[in-house]
């Protein structure tokens, strides 16, 4: 039946085009022959139009039907004998025309318009390749003309929006982006944003940006900037509203100056004294987290002991005067008396008869043997006390050799870990803000039941570069047993380290320090520094053994440019930490350049840190160092910013930076639960004696960079590894580590007194700041013919987690042995250029870029991609790149450099494809895209 009824419309026009044709030559004909006829009679000053084909004064434009409204189109052209509309192909019947025609006045020309209606029945029973259209045609004397075609389509705005904006609490002075999708329309829908139901506009506020992808950017969070947001999505049909989005910008609290000291609490000896600060600078507003840290903070201090005064010897007696009296002082300065100590007790002068009484003046007699007497009973008191301080000083003597010969055959206790604590004393903290989604799952505790295997290739250098290296200057450290503190004796066990200290531009020396680490030790001259030529096709910057590393995408050099880039670690003492807020370093501190270098897209930059990484437990920055050689802070690992990017991995942090300089990861401890990894180690050898054997434990930031300082140690002075190095976690609680060595054969072995249980206070390791700490047993050996040592070395801290340390070696003359497997590496390859620096093939990086770098109505972006690949923050840094998906791939290239597993990055993909294909499944199938196919 519809092929009977087309066949019988298409007749039916095709007749009426014949009809037309041949109604259009009569009327040409009969113009002609009235031309002819009335050429005499025609005013001289009459327009020719002989040669003028028809002129279009309006063509028909493009219309929406609403709801059921029919639309008007309306043609007009001159000079026209006759004007059809033709729809969609087809010539509309002559009886749909409505015309009409007049002469123009100033042209003389006749004018003919034409109009016809187009209702909403008729679009939608049209159904074709593409929307409905007409277009109109005018006949002259020399021929037809067309108008341009002018499209009719249904408008209508759908209710639901793609995505409703969200709701979010951030930081004053943070960066706000609310996105916002309209629902799907025709013609595309216009969006407004509304705030407390009063429209907001980007021209009256520099500080907002609103769009063309409809999003809402505040760059710097106000206070005035809370409040409830709506996205208006509007077209010729209808209006919409999202959602309303509840944006709460709070103040988080900081704190005041802190107060000065308070007099020590105790008058004489070691005492504490306080200070104290408040969170109103400012005060937390809006549900910002109170200040998170110390109230108070307690330090030790030695106030001094009182000191009363003392009599000095009198003087002599003067002459005997008239009055027959002689007179004689003293002053009190034997001691003076000091530090609130009280005077001196009895008379300063003192006064007698020189003549026995005898003598007397005004009829009365003068003497006084008062002073002498009391001169007698000074000398009584002064000889008693002597005598008693020579009785307490000769007990106290033999106490204490009575009390060594009984502990003669015993080790010596652990010293008293508050001795050493030094200022640090028990946190005050207040909880960290709670519901907040940028905070890290502080959940997952490690696993600390068996040391972490350190699988990382650890490089040495070559015994022709062995000069380079000097040995570290001998350094004292001095550990106390519980004996020793209790007598307040200075007698100390001593042991000595060596390390060595290297930077760029010359080696420098370190004084001894009881609480200072060794100093940086350089592994091999590739780990200080390392440097490439790279051109457009970028590369890679390799640090070996440090947890270093450096990534230039594809295309972030220009073509036919090039740069030289270099990257060093500094070795020498950093500045970075402020003391102030007991910031201590978490990884080393890396330069790379050259100043100047111009990049189209930031740079991945990797470094390992030694952080148990905890938001509730940790304030981790990055600094970055100033021209004037001060360090400023870039960000916070939690904050949003659009200068540079942070991932914090468990062992490494991955960074985008734009601008060339050095950088350094801080962490400052919020909490008493803050730990950080140590890695511990045992190395041994011969000593000078052939009997002698010493044993060097290592605590040393768990980075490899930190680590290797240790290694390049040991390998020049001989050393050997004697277990496979482990992980201890070290809380932030104040108590020591205590080193100690365990279950030794006592009928073999023999060690030094005081030295079998050594203490580092909390000081010394909580602030190594990537320094490694040591301490040694020196241990003696009866006979030559013991040739196996076995005992274990016990590293555990006060209250915390312990690591064993099984020694069993063989005790042989020095001599060069071969290094553990995992101690060996190659240290000449420090950079790579091209595609064999990238993971990612460029065929598949380009299109991977091409597909999601352009937004997609169906959600398809590069913001599906971070969320696919568990980049789920801080996403206005991406949205400021020249191409988003391009820095995703290059932190993806960072975070995975080591494994080099593409299974992740592809099931990503994989997934992102069938979430597109179940949307693409209810659309129509000319409304579906192509989809590239990455598995090719």
């Amino acid at each position: 039946m519809l092929t009977l009824r087309s066949g019988r419309r298409c007749c039916c026009w095709l007749g009426l085009d014949l009809v037309l044709l041949v109604l259009v030559l009569l009327l040409l004909g009969a113009k002609c022959s009235s031309g002819r006829g009335t050429a005499s009679d025609a005013s001289p000053d009459a327009p020719s139009v002989g040669g003028t084909l028809p002129h279009f004064l309006q063509e028909p434009e493009d219309a929406y039907i609403i709801k059921s409204n029919p639309i008007r189109l309306r043609c007009r052209a001159a000079p026209a004998l006759q004007i059809f509309f033709k729809c969609n192909g087809e010539w509309v019947h002559q009886n749909q025309h409505t015309s009409q025609e007049y002469m123009d006045q100033n042209t003389g020309l006749k004018v003919r318009e034409v109009m016809i209606n187009v209702s909403r029945q008729q679009v939608e029973d049209f159904h074709g390749p593409e929307d409905y259209w007409c277009l109109c045609v005018a006949w002259s004397h020399l021929g037809t003309s067309k108008s341009r075609k002018a499209t009719v389509r249904i408008a209508y705005l759908r209710k639901n929006f793609e995505q409703d904006p969200q709701g979010k609490e951030v930081p004053i002075k943070g960066m706000i982006v609310l996105h916002c999708r309209p629902p799907e329309g025709v013609p595309a829908a216009e969006v407004e944003w509304l705030k407390n139901e009063e429209l907001v506009s980007s021209l009256d506020d520099e500080n907002i940006d609103t769009r063309a992808d409809h999003n809402l950017i505040i760059n710097e969070a106000r206070l005035s900037d809370s409040g409830n947001y709506t996205c208006l999505a509007s077209n010729i049909v209808a209006k919409r509203r999202s959602a309303t989005a509840t944006v709460v910008v709070f103040v988080n609290g900081g704190w005041s100056l802190w107060t000065e000291w308070s007099p020590c609490s105790v008058d004489c000896g070691r005492g504490v004294q306080k200070r104290s600060r408040t969170c109103t600078n400012p005060a937390p507003l809006n549900g910002g987290a109170f200040c998170e840290g110390m109230s108070v903070q307690k330090s030790t201090c030695n106030a001094l002991c009182p000191v009363d005064g003392g009599w000095e010897e009198w003087s002599e007696w003067t002459m005997c005067s008239a009055q027959c009296e002689r007179q004689r002082w003293r002053e009190c300065n034997a001691p003076a008396p000091r530090n609130r100590g009280r005077m001196c007790e009895g008379e300063s002068h003192a006064m007698e008869n020189c003549t026995g009484g005898m003598c007397t003046q005004n009829g009365k007699m003068l003497h006084d043997v008062k002073p002498q007497s009391m001169d007698g009973s000074n000398d009584v008191a002064l000889y008693s006390g002597l005598a008693a301080g020579v009785i307490a000083v000769a007990v106290l003597i033999i106490s204490v050799t009575l009390y060594r010969r009984s502990q003669s055959e015993y080790g010596v206790d652990v010293i008293d870990s508050s001795a050493l604590a030094g200022g640090f004393q028990s946190f005050n903290f207040k909880t960290a803000r709670q519901g907040n989604p940028l905070l890290l799952n502080s959940s997952m505790q490690p696993e600390l039941t068996a040391g972490q295997t350190y699988s990382g290739p650890i490089c040495f250098q070559d015994s022709i570069d062995k000069e380079l290296f000097d040995p570290l200057p001998d350094m004292m450290v001095k550990v106390q047993s519980s004996f020793m503190v209790s007598l307040g004796v200075a007698d100390r066990a001593e042991y000595h380290v060596k390390a060595q200290l290297e930077t760029y531009g010359g080696t420098q020396g370190r004084k001894p320090n009881l609480a200072a680490p060794n100093g940086p030790l350089g592994p091999c001259k590739a780990q200080l520094r390392s440097s490439g030529v790279f051109g457009h096709l970028g590369g890679r910057l390799v640090m070996p053994n440090t947890g270093v590393s450096l990534l230039v995408s594809h295309g972030a050099i220009a073509e036919d440019t090039s740069w030289e880039m270099y990257m060093l670690i500094n070795q020498g003492q950093s500045s970075a930490p402020s003391e102030e807020r007991c910031e201590i370093l978490l990884g080393p501190e890396v330069t790379y350049g050259p100043p100047g270098l111009s990049l189209s897209s930031p740079v991945a930059m990797t470094i390992a840190h030694c952080a148990e990484v905890s938001a509730e437990n940790w304030n981790i920055q990055l600094k970055r160092q100033t021209k004037d050689n001060k360090w400023e802070e870039v960000m916070s690992v939690e904050d949003e910013s659009t200068s540079c990017y942070c991932l914090l991995d468990s062992q490494s942090c991955h960074l985008l930076l734009d601008e060339p300089g050095s950088y350094v990861l801080v962490g400052e401890p919020l909490n008493e639960h803050a730990g950080k990894r140590l890695k511990v180690a045992v190395f041994g050898n011969v000593e000078a004696s052939s009997l002698n054997y010493g044993l060097r434990v290592y605590c040393v930031d768990d980075t490899p960079h930190a680590f290797q300082g240790v290694v390049s140690a040991e390998t020049s002075r001989g050393g050997l590894l004697l277990e496979e190095p482990k992980t201890l976690l070290f809380k932030g609680n104040t108590y020591s580590l205590q080193v100690s060595i365990q279950d030794l054969p006592q009928f073999l072995w023999s060690i030094k007194p005081f030295t079998t249980c050594q203490e580092f206070s909390f000081c010394q390791v909580w602030s190594s700041n990537q320094q490694p700490l040591h301490c040694a047993f020196s241990l003696e050996r009866f006979t030559t013919a013991t040739t196996q040592l076995s005992c274990k070395i016990s590293v555990r801290q006060v209250k915390g987690h312990e690591q064993i340390l099984q020694v069993y070696t063989t005790v042989a003359e020095r001599e060069k042995e071969t290094l553990p497997f995992f101690m060996q590496a190659d240290c000449t390859v420090t950079s790579q250029t091209g595609a064999k620096a990238f993971k990612i093939p460029l065929s598949i990086r380009q299109r991977i870029c091409a597909t999601f770098d352009t937004a997609n109505a169906k959600g398809k972006d590069w913001q599906l991609l971070a969320q696919k690949l568990h980049i789920q923050r801080n996403l206005s840094y991406f949205a400021k790149q020249r191409s988003p998906s391009g820095v995703i791939l290059s932190l993806w290239e960072a975070r995975h450099q080591a494994s080099g597993d593409l299974d992740s990055l592809a099931s990503a993909l994989e997934e992102i494809s069938k979430i597109h294909t179940k949307s693409s499944a209810k659309t129509s199938p000319d409304e579906t895209e192509m989809e590239p196919d990455f598995n090719q």
